[in-house]
């Protein structure tokens, strides 16, 4: 399938910089297939009304970790700016993480993160350069480890904003909270799985009393979320692999609400690609605690999702290109066309859609 067919223009004021606050009063654009009016305009607050009793919200209890580091190079008297984004713990001294320039790293590179106004308890952080990848990742092997490196990364690193706001406005401590779900649980995500960060306790509440569970699950999101499609074909792209995990309490759940004939409800793209990861052949949902690497296109036979609700995507994207195959390119196009000319905020920081499928 060509990667063309799935850009789009987006003008730079429909990118959202900060979140709507409250949170729950960020846009919804619901979009139904084959009713009249195709595009109904909502806010977040209404979901309660538009789901049914005995329907399950599946949310990402995924927790972001500061995992953008500013550091020096040193290379005898030489130095040089380096940022690194950690992607994947290896070890317990060690990450593997991009780096930008990359191109001013070599092997046994020492790189000190850090400086006078936010240095950790433990001293500064350095880190050993020990591999650099064919795929432009590197390998660091840090001089602390366990906990003592956690404390480090919490206290030097900064919240890892996607480049399109990064590239705008530099993170503050307000970005520790709103990039940040009410769901955030188990650490090891690189970035927020952003359907969530419209939930407010009082949404909640009002969920419960409306007879909508809520369970949880966990898939902690790579860096190569915000990776666009290079390809000029998507069979050429190469998914980054992400670690999830469903327990065997939670899958029995889901089985027994779809069993009820109730609707499952994913909150996010992630919670949708974890449930497609872990549905079987017949509709069941199974315990998982793996990795999972699964690229959806249209054409792609859902089994585990009822309805999605995600916010507005990245073009040439991998997530359009899920969102395409849940509701139909045609009808995502035309739903974008119409956000982009009413005003909807994109991106991590927008407002959300509620998707039905094709």
């Amino acid at each position: 399938m060509r990667t063309d067919i799935f850009d789009f223009d987006l003008p730079a004021e429909r990118v959202a910089l900060r979140p709507t606050v409250p949170r729950d009063t960020a846009r919804l654009l619901v979009v139904r297939p084959y009713r009249q009016p195709e595009f109904d305009d909502r806010i977040v607050r209404d979901l309660p009304a538009l789901l049914q009793p005995g329907d399950a919200l599946i949310v990402n209890d995924t927790k972001v970790i500061p995992a953008r580091l500013i550091g020096e190079r040193f290379r005898g008297d030489a130095r040089a700016k380096i940022e690194i984004t950690l992607i994947r713990r290896t070890g317990a001294d060690s990450w593997q993480a991009l780096a930008k320039p990359l191109k001013r790293l070599k092997l046994g590179d020492r790189i000190r993160f850090g400086h006078e106004s936010r240095i950790c308890l433990l001293g500064a952080l350095d880190g050993t350069v020990a591999e650099i990848n064919k795929n432009g990742e590197i390998l660091l092997r840090f001089d602390f480890h366990g906990p003592a490196l956690e404390e480090a990364i919490e206290a030097l690193g900064h919240m890892p904003l996607p480049p399109y706001i990064a590239a705008r406005r530099d993170d503050d401590e307000q970005d520790r909270a709103d990039y940040q779900t009410l769901f955030a649980q188990h650490e090891g995500s690189v970035a927020a799985p952003t359907a969530g960060l419209h939930f407010t306790k009082e949404l909640l509440a009002a969920l419960d009393r409306r007879g909508v569970a809520l369970h949880r699950v966990t898939l902690h999101v790579g860096a190569g979320t915000f990776l666009p499609v290079k390809t000029d074909n998507t069979t050429a792209h190469h998914m980054h692999a992400e670690s999830g995990e469903i327990s065997i309490e939670t899958a029995q759940a889901i089985n027994e609400i779809r069993a009820a004939k109730g609707r499952i409800i994913s909150v996010g793209t992630t919670v949708l690609r974890l449930l497609e990861s872990a549905v079987d052949s017949n509709g069941k949902i199974q315990p998982f605690s793996d990795e999972t690497s699964i690229f959806i296109t249209p054409g792609y036979k859902f089994r585990a999702v009822d309805i999605l609700m995600t916010n507005f995507h990245l073009p040439r994207s991998t997530l359009f290109m899920l969102v395409s195959a849940f509701s139909g390119l045609d009808r995502i196009k035309r739903a974008y066309t119409y956000a982009i000319r009413h005003g909807y905020r994109f991106y991590s920081y927008g407002d959300a859609c509620l998707l039905f499928p094709d």
